[in-house]
């Protein structure tokens, strides 16, 4: 993985969690300590983290907007096309459940020209986008209100979701490793990715080429668990292989 592709992926950690060590961070990009520590040096000198010691945090007066913000800002283009492939697959009258993340947030803008959507989601973003449009019927999730994604999480959001038979479950995940496993950074959105996948009869996960490869800290599934994967290039040779074995297939532009 070339270097500015690791700051990338650590800068995406650390703005989720607020601090990471060098072990942490090793782990999930699968390198040594001091690649890690080469690879944090342009970013503390940049001010966008600061060192600690065993790891690094968030420089609060870069962090000041809210991690979400930022990554709807990171990679625009290339979750703008996915999200129009995604749109271009559900068709009006459709049934989706669509859970938190930016990518999933272009494809609720791009879903708004369908028409009599049934939406089940766990995002207020996501239900603002697509209520007021459409005859759309949306459902949203209860539990407890993640401050920075506007996200609902907790026991009560997973069985909300388990009431409902949808055609599609749309995800945003953090991550695709080169074994085919779809991870993500926190418990609570792996465990509520894995609700969803169970309640859909095809599971299709939205991934720019920046997750390829790349390791998160909970693994959310296996690769024959999802059935569709959109994302504006394919992965490597290797992986796209893995994955269209296990049934995938794999939507580009």
């Amino acid at each position: 993985m070339q270097p500015h592709r690791r700051r990338e992926k650590i800068l995406r950690m650390v703005r989720g969690r607020g601090d990471c060590t060098i072990a942490e961070l090793a782990e999930a990009l699968e390198v040594s300590d001091e690649t890690i520590r080469r690879t944090i040096r342009p970013l503390i000198a940049d001010g966008l983290v600061e060192k600690v010691h065993g790891g690094i945090v968030l420089n609060e007066q870069s962090g000041r907007e809210p991690p979400f913000q930022r990554r709807m800002q990171e990679h625009v283009h290339e979750k703008s096309t996915i999200a129009e492939l995604a749109a271009s697959v559900v068709q009006n009258g459709d049934s989706v459940i669509l859970d938190t993340g930016s990518t999933n947030t272009y494809v609720a803008r791009a879903l708004r020209r369908h028409d009599k959507l049934s939406v089940v989601t766990n995002c207020t973003e996501i239900a603002r986008t697509l209520a007021p449009v459409g005859g759309n019927r949306v459902h949203i999730a209860g539990g407890e209100l993640r401050a920075d994604d506007s996200a609902v999480f907790g026991p009560s959001s997973i069985e909300f979701v388990r009431q409902f038979q949808v055609r599609y479950a749309i995800l945003s995940i953090g991550a695709i490793t080169e074994n085919g496993e779809f991870m993500d950074f926190h418990l609570e959105e792996a465990e509520f990715s894995r609700a969803v996948i169970a309640q859909a009869q095809c599971a299709m996960v939205v991934a720019d080429h920046s997750k390829f490869g790349s390791r998160a800290f909970v693994r959310i599934c296996n690769a024959d668990q999802i059935d569709v994967l959109v994302c504006d290039r394919r992965p490597n040779p290797p992986l796209a292989a893995r994955l269209e074995e296990a049934g995938i297939s794999i939507v580009t532009p």
